[in-house]
């Protein structure tokens, strides 16, 4: 077994594990990986064909969401590499390298979607004051050298087998997504639970009704966020503070941060009425 199976989402397990438990860890996180894969490629490939061709809001707004599914595409394919490493017993450099886009991709641009979610809901005016795209390229661009950094530095990590720095590593950064990210969106849902000026004269039925639809998706984004990022930093934290790796906790983990990813894609699908089952017709006049 090469040290890349042991160290993909977890640190490298201790010596007193014992062999049934480790080969049913492994076992587990081929079948996250095997549904990442088959669900997640075909469903994140359909958003950026949506995207692209203009279908919905078009490219200027929906710039983070394509960089969001490219990434996880990125790591649609590195749980290919993964997969492929199981089974031909051989240490590749590129899948090491592509933990960064697991780690670290999508965290910052879901950071990047809940602060524009903020901006525009509870700072309109400062939102406005921003181009469309160009505000947007740039916070990619930026959010794409950290990404490479953070691959290079999961590169660096692994075969150094430093397993307390891979896990201090990467709860730090899910620690810090989960506070930008639940400051945002609690925000948010504060501001969409109260009025606005005028709103109780007018009392228009479609303007109430999108906004309990807006509520009602960014609540299913905070109750998403909290899923992917908590028990991973969770986890992350107990083993720092006890030095122990409980398998468990890891597991239960990587199963959340797996299946919760497929929430912001099935969202956008449902936003652009292209999710039919979730999709009634009360919803889409």
């Amino acid at each position: 077994m090469n040290n890349y199976t042991v160290s993909f989402t977890t640190p490298e397990a201790s010596t007193n594990s014992t062999a049934d438990s480790f080969w049913l860890l492994e076992s587990l996180k081929m079948c996250m990986f095997s549904i990442n894969l088959l669900f997640g490629f075909p469903t994140h490939s359909y958003v950026i064909w949506l995207i692209v061709t203009g279908t919905g809001s078009g490219v200027a707004s929906e710039f983070f969401n394509l960089n969001l599914s490219v990434c996880e595409i990125g790591n649609c394919l590195n749980c290919l590499f993964y997969i492929m490493s199981i089974c031909f017993q051989r240490i590749s450099k590129l899948p090491l390298f592509l933990l960064g886009l697991f780690f670290t991709g999508r965290p910052l641009f879901q950071c990047l979607i809940c602060v524009e979610r903020y901006l525009a809901v509870v700072h309109p005016v400062t939102f406005l004051k921003f181009k469309p795209l160009r505000y947007r390229v740039i916070c990619c661009t930026v959010a794409w050298i950290n990404i490479l950094g953070s691959c290079f530095c999961c590169l660096f990590i692994v075969f150094t087998k430093n397993g307390e720095m891979h896990t201090q590593f990467f709860s730090l950064q899910f620690l810090l997504a989960i506070c930008i990210q639940m400051f945002c969106l609690v925000a948010v849902l504060r501001a969409l639970k109260h009025s606005g000026p005028g709103e109780r004269r007018r009392e228009r039925k479609e303007e109430n009704h999108m906004k309990k639809r807006a509520f009602q998706i960014i609540l299913i984004t905070t109750v998403s966020m909290t899923i992917i990022y908590v028990p991973f930093a969770t986890t992350g934290l107990i083993t720092i503070l006890t030095n122990n790796y409980i398998h468990k906790l890891w597991i239960t983990s990587l199963i959340c941060y797996v299946l919760a990813g497929f929430v912001q894609p099935v969202l956008y699908l449902h936003r652009t009425l292209k999710f039919s089952c979730l999709c009634s017709p009360y919803c889409a006049q």
